[in-house]
């Protein structure tokens, strides 16, 4: 109870505050940076570098009601065809526009829903791929898959190219719940993606489930619980479901009064990470589970986790090239994303051979900040130290917020060799923690005497 008070008068429950899978959050790019900055920013990759490589596939066969992302429904493969030829000429394009020696250390296939694609169509899109980017020594290729569109066919496809990682979506196995999300998908269903990947010995598997979903009970998510404990992934993300109505149109035919309040989330999320803990996972930021074996537990372990659009990660590259409609890449230099609507992205790619929409120029400021958040949200410590260390014409700004975080939150953070670290029963509120220090330590507000 005492726990429950704290959450609550730091305003846990009735907090509206960014996901920090970047920084600054994608609400934040700005139309001014195009596909100028795009070329610009690709000639800059430094030579010999490794990178990642993400690429979006925009359609479903149906629109689960639940989802926020850039998607849109199909019911040919005539458009999703004629979009994989376009992804086709942009990976060319910007192949020839970073250094000849440069390597590709990740590649993710997201959606949308990539195992949409016909086995035919996918060997196309990867021999491109790995045409354009030799691979890394430790290269990793990763898949989401959605088991009820994923043919063995298809599977056997990916595995053939490389693919050592998925990552499967499971969301709740409750049937009313399913049936409420417009997400129907069966035991069965997962149960036989799951043993036919292991069977080709795919090596690691993760898991996505959400809670906070219309009429989920800790009776109905325990059940779930259980079906995923047995088939044990390698890792695991549970995200609270995050109803934007007023973003995502689809999400209306979701009934507000269906979903558990915040505290029942809350409850929610403390049951899944009993279970898991119990079951021999390490928690891995606020969200995410890895069993001792898995990469993800040796980067928390060695201070090396990172948080990117995919949730926590152990990739280390600096550049991030994200093709497809709506895709971010990352550079040192800061954000771009792609035009968001397939159409608009199809005819800047046909004119230009780039979709650069909108993005982000990264300050030295604005590092400190993304340095700070990371910090937080991976390792739940603000060091004073370090940060000054790294960013030192702002260390006036860096030992006010250490002041300021000490003032407002004084039971959240005790003093480490590290820095300020959150103690174990206030990680909950590290977003909260996030956005305080995003409020106070940017370029609007840094300089105010008012604050």
């Amino acid at each position: 109870m005492e726990k429950i008070d704290s959450l609550r008068h730091h305003g846990l429950f009735d907090a509206r505050v960014p996901r920090y899978t970047s920084y600054p959050p994608a609400n934040h790019f700005e139309q001014g940076i195009g596909t100028r900055h795009q070329t610009e920013w690709l000639k800059a990759v430094p030579d010999g570098s490794e990178v990642s490589v993400y690429i979006h596939i925009p359609f479903c066969k149906r629109l689960c009601w639940f989802c926020a992302c850039r998607t849109q429904g199909t019911k040919t493969m005539r458009p999703v065809d004629a979009y994989v030829d376009i992804l086709r000429q942009e990976i060319e394009t910007v192949r020839e526009n970073v250094p000849a020696d440069v390597r590709m250390a990740r590649l993710h296939l997201g959606g949308g829903t990539p195992t949409i694609l016909s086995p035919e169509t996918m060997t196309l899109l990867l021999e491109t791929v790995f045409a354009a980017f030799e691979r890394a020594e430790e290269f990793e290729f990763s898949v989401e898959i959605d088991p009820t569109e994923a043919s063995d066919a298809l599977l056997d496809t990916l595995i053939i190219f490389g693919m050592n990682r998925a990552s499967i979506g499971v969301q709740d196995f409750a049937p009313r719940v399913q049936d409420a999300i417009g997400r129907l998908q069966s035991l069965e269903q997962t149960q036989h993606v799951i043993g036919f990947l292991r069977e080709r010995h795919v090596r690691s598997l993760n898991l996505d489930l959400l809670y906070g979903l219309p009429h989920q009970t800790p009776e109905s998510f325990a059940q779930t619980l259980s079906h995923v404990a047995k088939m044990a992934p390698d890792r695991l993300a549970i995200y609270g479901y995050a109803h934007v109505p007023w973003m995502s149109k689809r999400q209306v035919m979701i009934k507000q009064d269906d979903l558990p309040d915040a505290e029942a989330r809350f409850h929610l999320a403390e049951m899944a990470q009993e279970v898991f803990l119990r079951e021999g996972y390490n928690a891995i930021g606020i969200d995410h589970f890895a069993l001792p074996t898995d990469s993800l537990s040796d980067a928390a372990e060695r201070g090396r986790l990172r948080r990117n659009f995919q949730g926590y990660t152990d990739d280390q590259s600096e550049t991030l090239i994200g093709f497809g409609a709506s895709a971010i890449s990352r550079f040192q230099q800061g954000y771009l994303q792609n035009a968001t609507a397939t159409s608009a992205y199809q005819d800047r790619i046909n004119t230009s051979g780039f979709s650069g929409h909108k993005g982000y120029r990264m300050e030295m400021q604005d590092q400190m900040i993304a340095q700070a958040v990371e910090d937080l949200m991976c390792r739940f410590v603000y060091s004073e130290q370090a940060l000054s260390a790294a960013y030192p014409d702002f260390a006036d700004v860096i030992r006010q917020t250490t002041v300021r975080l000490m003032a407002r939150f004084p039971d959240v953070f005790y003093i480490s060799e590290g820095g300020l670290e959150m103690r174990e029963a206030a990680h909950p509120l590290v977003r909260v923690i996030a956005s305080f220090i995003d409020q106070f330590a940017s370029k609007d507000v840094a300089h105010s005497a008012a604050i």
